[in-house]
């Protein structure tokens, strides 16, 4: 496994070491020894799984202290553009945001800590999977509009699809 750091502090991105022959494929993609040993650290308590259409928006979420969740996340399928929002108010970096091509034939996994807002754009049919640090807390969650004109994020796509649950997120500014 080799581990990436982004602009961003605490946020990694993985590679897994793929085995391939005639039968397929095998990788390893969690190894918590690993993980630890490259700043990746937390308890993982709950996995999610998500199967998007192409031009689906998924974020931007997170949730607030004390329910603040750290993601491993990564496509099982297809191919994703993951996006991540700085949102420690005393970070140097707060406010910008890292996007990260996320493609199931790499096999590469993106941790995003606690502290971040965390999205993505399905560029084809996609499942999808992250392993959180945190249980999913409804009166902790929330998260940006995907669209806000002040993070200027390109999403890549015209015609994004976006659930209506999503769309009444608050912008970067609103938030408390």
């Amino acid at each position: 496994m080799q581990f990436k750091t982004t602009a961003l502090e605490g946020l990694i991105e993985c590679f897994p070491t793929i085995f391939e022959d005639e039968r397929g494929f095998f990788f390893e993609s969690y190894n918590q020894k690993s993980f630890e040993a490259n700043g990746i650290k937390g308890n993982f308590v709950q996995d999610n799984h998500s199967w998007s259409k192409a031009g689906v928006v998924r974020g931007l979420h997170f949730q607030y202290d004390p329910f603040a969740q750290g993601k491993l996340v990564r496509c099982i399928t297809g191919k994703a553009m993951d996006v991540v929002v700085d949102i420690r108010r005393n970070s140097p970096t707060f406010g910008q945001h890292v996007k990260v091509l996320l493609d199931s034939k790499v096999g590469n996994m993106l941790f995003v800590p606690a502290g971040f807002a965390h999205g993505f754009v399905a560029l084809e049919e996609t499942v999808f999977v992250y392993k959180c640090t945190e249980f999913w807390h409804k009166a902790s969650e929330s998260g940006i509009i995907y669209n806000d004109p002040d993070l200027g994020i390109d999403w890549g796509i015209e015609n994004p699809i976006v659930s209506s649950k999503d769309l009444l997120l608050p912008t970067f500014k609103e938030l408390k």
